[in-house]
């Protein structure tokens, strides 16, 4: 069964590679506008599930996985900042604060078995100084991270502490549901002898 990757994210395809399991990239094409007055959590998993669905003509007989994050300092989006000043912003904001991360999940497979759940992980902030901020944009430039980090790389020094069930979801796409769905399916990373060809 082909397994397609709704997105043209390369930090989902990392991710997904870990699995080794054969799959194929292609983003979709979708409104990704917040509705009014819509809930972090319900928009992560509208737009994952808009994502996967967005696909499914082209690939009516394969599994295909959407996901997408949405990231929340108390009331307020925290979207993909773009450029230096932006993330400087962001992290200024988030500064000894608490960042929240929802990741949804969409998982459509021929037959109409369709799995869809939304994990959440908390980002404590050390307190952080402006140079500290600045230093850690010009060394690793996440301006297309939404939160303006990287937890995979040097990220990770400006956290006080981390809150979740599966560190995946922070980075994008919440490898421990996700394989518990393609367990369901009859894609066992584990039943397979060859290793992912893209």
């Amino acid at each position: 069964m082909k397994l397609i990757l709704a997105s043209g994210s390369p930090y989902r395809k990392a991710l997904l590679e870990r699995l080794h399991l054969p799959f194929e990239c292609h983003a979709p094409e979708v409104d990704e506008t917040p509705l009014a007055e819509e809930p972090p959590v319900k928009l992560a998993m509208r737009l994952a599930a808009i994502k996967a669905a967005a696909l499914e003509q082209h690939y009516p007989e394969a599994v295909i996985i959407g996901s997408d994050q949405v990231a929340c300092l108390d009331r307020e989006l925290l979207g993909k900042p773009g450029d230096h000043q932006r993330a400087f912003e962001q992290l200024r904001k988030s500064s000894g604060r608490c960042v929240e991360f929802h990741t949804g999940l969409s998982v459509m497979a021929p037959g109409d078995r369709n799995y869809g759940t939304c994990e959440t992980f908390r980002v404590h902030f050390r307190k952080l100084s402006d140079a500290e901020i600045d230093r850690y944009l010009q060394l690793e430039q996440p301006f297309d991270c939404a939160g303006s980090f990287k937890c995979e790389g040097l990220g990770i020094s400006l956290f006080k502490r981390l809150e979740g069930d599966d560190p995946t979801s922070l980075e994008g796409l919440p490898l421990i549901a996700l394989c518990k769905i393609l367990r369901k399916l009859g894609l066992d990373p584990h039943a397979r002898e060859d290793s992912c060809q893209n």
